[in-house]
């Protein structure tokens, strides 16, 4: 579901908590490009990415590949991590609703 949709929804102070802990989670591009301009034969910005399984296999297969994989990857990590911070918002909005949804139920 659309973010914007299910933000819609959200009375003005849980936006504020959706908000705060976006802030405090969001993944930013240029530490993601910075890890790959340093460590991307580490796979720096997989693991910074939550890419794990994909980061380990660029560490056991990056150096046979002639680094052909980091290169490829410097036109996917803005993407990616546009995606994963997608994600974290969904699922941030859908903590604060069942919090919300608890709370009118516990008062009742």
């Amino acid at each position: 579901m659309n973010n914007l949709l299910m933000k819609n929804d959200l009375s003005a102070e849980q936006l504020a908590m959706v908000n705060s802990e976006m802030s405090k989670k969001q993944k930013s591009k240029g530490i993601a490009y910075a890890l790959w301009f340093f460590l991307g034969t580490f796979a720096g910005h997989r693991f910074y990415s939550g890419d794990i399984g994909r980061a380990i296999l660029m560490l056991l297969f990056g150096w046979a590949t002639l680094f052909i994989w980091n290169f490829v990857d410097v036109f996917f990590i803005g993407k990616r991590i546009e995606q994963k911070n997608e994600q974290l918002e969904t699922d941030i909005i859908m903590t604060v609703k069942a919090l919300s949804n608890n709370k009118n139920a516990a008062n009742t």
